[in-house]
């Protein structure tokens, strides 16, 4: 059974089953609803229900209050139609960024290996192309369990039929050590949807960026740098990736060669638990020391939700403007862990 969903604000008027989310059918349909974490841990797709009933599944109170479940307001990732609807998202519908509908892909692992310490890189070949923005993320479905886990894609979107992963053992983590690091291997094919979220860059932009990224945090920043580099959409990058040890940082030889061949790309790895020849300390703080002033640039920040609450009070404290700093931050969620 389905139910027409109409969207005010995207002009969209959408079928959707009621077993599925609001957003998924909306994303499906190229009708763009504001999203970032699709496991009702942000908040960043609410919506107005302005009639018609929902349900809201597991939506936590954290993020969904009952003040405003009685207010009418519902998490688009999480709520399911129990009749025809009209709702209004609270966030802007039409942001001047390409929009790619979100699907599903099958495709074949043809790289899985060890690059630091209790990290993989997960390379998977689609069987047809993905189009997506630099910095977006798919969802790995996990066999036989009917849930999945969300990894951002380290490729530019210019290479459309490989993806890669970054991906970070969790102890006892049903999609880590259940399966990625466990048994998981090249030729196995997966099941996967994508693309998903709106943390990218797209157009060109007149101020240098500050890329900060935290452990597996590098990945999206990974595909972001590839991409401004390979179009020229920002004047002077700084990436920073913070670790604790040696053996948390990957990619460094990458990166490194990667500065070396672009002048107006620099690399700064730090790690906050072992002295060595690069920079020491928590990452943002390596940040505050070699900027005096954050005035007229942007910010990229991806890892968990520490750093980057760290890294926005650094960046602000030097005079960022809060509306120039963009981020990606890992969370957990009730449900579906991230």
């Amino acid at each position: 059974m389905c139910h027409r969903v109409e969207i005010t604000g995207a002009d969209a008027v959408l079928e959707v089953g009621e077993d599925q989310s609001i957003l998924d059918a909306a994303l499906r349909a190229n009708a763009w609803i504001p999203h970032s974490c699709t496991q009702g841990t942000c908040g960043t797709c609410k919506l107005k229900v302005l009639s018609g009933s929902v349900d809201h599944g597991d939506s936590p109170e954290y993020t969904l209050t009952a003040t405003e479940r009685a207010g009418g307001l519902a998490l688009a990732c999480m709520a399911k139609p129990c009749s025809d609807l009209v709702v209004e998202p609270t966030g802007a519908v039409d942001d001047g960024v390409p929009h790619h509908p979100l699907r599903d892909f099958v495709g074949e692992v043809i790289e899985l290996s060890d690059i630091a310490a209790g990290t993989r890189r997960l390379v998977v070949e689609l069987d047809e192309e993905m189009t997506f923005n630099a910095g977006q993320y798919c969802e790995l479905l996990v066999p036989g369990a009917a849930v999945g886990r969300q990894y951002s894609m380290a490729n530019p979107p210019s290479e459309r039929r490989c993806l890669e992963f970054h991906v970070k053992l969790s102890p006892g983590g049903l999609a880590t050590e259940g399966w990625i690091f466990g048994s998981l291997s090249v030729g196995d094919r997966i099941d996967l949807r994508g693309p998903l979220g709106q943390f990218h860059i797209v157009h060109p932009q007149s101020e240098p960026a500050i890329l900060v990224g935290g452990g597996t945090g590098l990945a999206p920043l990974k595909s972001i740098v590839r991409h401004a580099l390979d179009n020229d959409l920002v004047p002077e990058m700084f990436l920073y990736h913070g670790g604790r040890r040696q053996e948390d940082l990957y990619d460094v030889e990458f990166f490194t060669d990667l500065a070396a061949r672009h002048d107006h790309f620099h690399y700064r790895p730090a790690l906050s638990e072992e002295t060595w020849t690069g920079a020491t300390g928590l990452v943002t703080d390596v940040v505050l020391a070699d900027f005096s002033s954050c005035k007229g640039l942007s910010a990229f920040l991806c890892g968990p939700p520490a750093m980057i609450e760290a890294a926005v009070k650094s960046l602000k404290r030097r005079r960022m403007a809060p509306r120039r700093i963009f981020r990606e931050e890992f969370t957990v969620a009730a449900v579906a862990a991230r």
